[in-house]
């Protein structure tokens, strides 16, 4: 029964894929440019060489290095085999690199802007970020007006010629310090209503009060624990946990929530709160809102929705593992940190911008730590991957971008709280309306940006991130355009830049 017999159906399923696969395949190529660090540096300061074995200073083995890029070139999965480790941590999947999908633009075509070079102002302001990073994590973000350091933060980044965090005239504040830069990032509290409200699960509701770490919980500050964990040697210290469940309030929960998130976690638990807003929040174009016999339920309803969220992440990643093993191996802010003590120590000269060297943070972190190393939140430092683009920001920018395709970014969300300087509760908040959209902007921000609060990303990282899961979950959704039965005249989203786009 139905429209079409099996002949005509199988027909008309092998040219939808058949269209989707074509409409890929004529795109115009991409172009890939990096920002030429490893040409310019023959001992490959300006690259991730975690895992590797390194010398005194920090800086890899030239073979080791070699053979790692040659198992790039070949994917050979003999020649990664080959690569000599310099202790007992592995790399994170380089292989993830080559893998095709099924669905989706492939990650091959999908391209980025080149990261900023080493020795660039752009560079020393992000480091400069990450340092106050660093030394503000215990700081309530209820606070960040009235404390000393977060003031200092802000007054010494908007000296920074290149620093493209966001600003007020031209100026960081303390209401745009270590924010993102989408619509919506500046308005409200912090932290996005989704990492805060109650969280329905199936026939439970999970409060969101997470395990946290104490104050001062820092790790790979001595120059012998950071070099060891260079070489890819297990950490000497382990992470002290505070007793009582918090829900986030500073940087250091925010760290901790993302280095322990599963890859699509707070996307997951941010469409089922989305979900339990009711019809009212979903988008205006839902075919089913104006039906007086259906509902949404296989095709746009919660299954949908909640298959693509999930669908995008993995793709996502694939698009940044592109990007980071076979383009631009960017090194992690804990190698640039320890550039910046050797050089400062008299150890070795390297060319880092000025702007960073006579910035109050290295100053700030010497003072409180005694090396100029970049204080890590987590004792195993970063993952043993390079930095560019950061994984959980395009998971973010995909699976947020999914979320804006099915439901009203201009819907206002009901009882907004935000949380007390201790963690503990909740309060009303009512300074302002906040949207679905800004508050997934936000949440995307936060995930891309917490990991730099932990001190295993750059904001570049984050930023940049965002905007290829974009790109990936934007693909994704043209290529099932024409797998609907319904009257559906296309998906209408604001992308991370503010523009709106329709897919149809």
């Amino acid at each position: 029964m139905g429209p079409i017999d099996a002949q005509e159906r199988r027909q008309k399923a092998y040219h939808i894929r058949q269209k989707a696969a074509y409409l890929q395949k004529k795109l115009p190529h991409t172009d890939h440019p990096c920002n030429g660090d490893e040409d310019l540096f023959s001992n490959k300061i300006g690259n991730y060489s975690k895992g590797l074995s390194h010398n005194p200073l920090g800086v890899v083995d030239p073979k080791a290095y070699k053979a790692f890029i040659h198992a790039l070139k070949t994917g050979k999965p003999d020649d990664f085999e080959r690569i000599p480790l310099g202790g007992v941590v592995k790399f994170a999947n380089p292989q993830a690199a080559y893998a095709f999908d099924l669905a989706g633009p492939d990650s091959h075509h999908l391209g980025i802007i080149a990261p900023p070079p080493f020795s660039s102002a752009w560079e020393a302001s992000e480091m400069a970020e990450l340092y106050w990073q660093a030394l503000t994590r215990d700081v309530p973000f209820a606070d960040y007006g009235t404390n000393t350091l977060t003031i200092m933060a802000a007054s010494d980044l908007s000296a920074f010629s290149k620093f493209k965090g966001p600003k007020v005239s031209g100026v960081v504040t303390t209401d745009t310090l270590f924010r993102g830069n989408t619509p919506g990032d500046l308005i409200g509290p912090y932290i996005s209503q989704f990492l805060w409200k109650d969280i329905p699960f199936g026939a439970t509701t999970i409060v969101q009060r997470y395990r946290t770490t104490v104050a001062d919980d820092d790790h790979m500050t001595s120059y012998e624990d950071w070099l060891n964990i260079q070489n890819g040697l297990s950490p000497a210290t382990k992470n002290v946990f505070d007793s009582t469940p918090r829900y986030i309030r500073n940087g250091r929960d925010l760290g901790e929530w993302v280095h322990w998130d599963f890859t699509y976690q707070g996307l997951l638990a941010t469409c089922l709160i989305l979900l339990s807003f009711g019809g009212a929040a979903l988008d205006r174009a839902n075919p089913y809102l104006l039906s007086r016999t259906q509902g949404g339920f296989i095709t746009f309803g919660a299954p949908h929705i909640l298959d693509l969220v999930a669908r995008a992440a993995r793709t996502a990643l694939e698009a940044a593992w592109f990007q980071k093993f076979l383009i631009h191996r960017r090194l992690r802010p804990e190698e640039f940190g320890g550039h910046v003590h050797n050089h400062l120590t008299g150890a070795a000269s390297y060319p880092i911008n000025t702007e960073l060297l006579h910035s109050q943070a290295v100053s700030q972190v010497f003072n409180k730590f005694g090396t100029y190393l970049l204080p890590m939140a987590y004792p195993e430092g970063c993952p043993t991957h390079p930095a560019y683009p950061s994984g959980h920001a395009c998971i973010a920018g995909a699976a947020v971008t999914m979320l804006k395709a099915f439901f009203d970014e201009l819907f206002v969300i009901p009882n907004p709280v935000v949380a007390c300087s201790n963690g503990l509760s909740l309060l009303p908040y009512s300074d302002s309306s906040l949207t679905i959209g800004g508050e997934l902007n936000k949440l995307a921000a936060n995930i891309a940006l917490g990991r730099d609060t932990a001190g295993v990303h750059w904001r570049s990282d984050g930023i940049e991130g965002l905007k290829l899961g974009e790109k990936v979950a934007i693909g994704i959704l043209q290529d099932y355009k024409s797998t609907f039965n319904e009257d559906f005249d296309g998906f209408s989203l604001t992308k991370f830049n503010g523009t709106t786009i329709k897919i149809k």
